[in-house]
């Protein structure tokens, strides 16, 4: 008597849908993960024009009797605010500092980046000059945005 053995060709229904629902699962977290990835990237480049109009005003406030002679744009050698843009930043502006003594802010508006309340959002540095050099504390006006930034600008770390 002669057993003929019958070969398997191809995949069942059900591995199909197995296979199927495991890559529904995967792209439901990847996706998410992505965009806020993106988001982040963006983000990164608003910081990257805060730490240059930074640097502009900690050289300022060193090399100036106190913080009123650094509390704008023109006088802490930065273009207008409205003129420093990209495609995430809508301006930069410095303010603060009226009086000697107090702080200085950088304001970064952010816009373009897909997502309304990140639009709608600034990131403030507020640097303080003290006898060790500038503190720089980052703050963001929205906490929907917090986790967007890096993890100083979550709330009052210093930076």
């Amino acid at each position: 008597m002669r057993v003929m053995k019958q070969v398997q060709k191809g995949f069942t229904l059900i591995e199909l849908m197995i296979v199927v629902a495991i890559i529904g699962i995967l792209a439901a977290v990847a996706l998410p993960a992505y965009q806020d990835y993106t988001l982040r990237a963006k983000m990164s480049e608003v910081i990257g024009f805060a730490a240059a109009a930074k640097t502009s005003v900690g050289e300022c406030l060193l090399s100036a009797e106190n913080e009123t002679n650094c509390n704008s744009n023109a006088e802490t050698g930065l273009d207008t605010a409205t003129a420093i843009t990209s495609t995430y930043v809508e301006s930069v502006t410095v303010g603060g500092g009226g009086a000697a003594g107090t702080p200085v802010t950088i304001g970064v508006a952010v816009r373009g980046t897909g997502n309304s309340t990140l639009d709608a959002g600034t990131i403030t540095f507020t640097g303080s000059k003290g006898t060790n050099g500038i503190t720089w504390a980052c703050t963001v006006s929205n906490a929907n945005i917090s986790k967007y930034v890096p993890a100083n600008c979550r709330g009052t770390g210093a930076t």
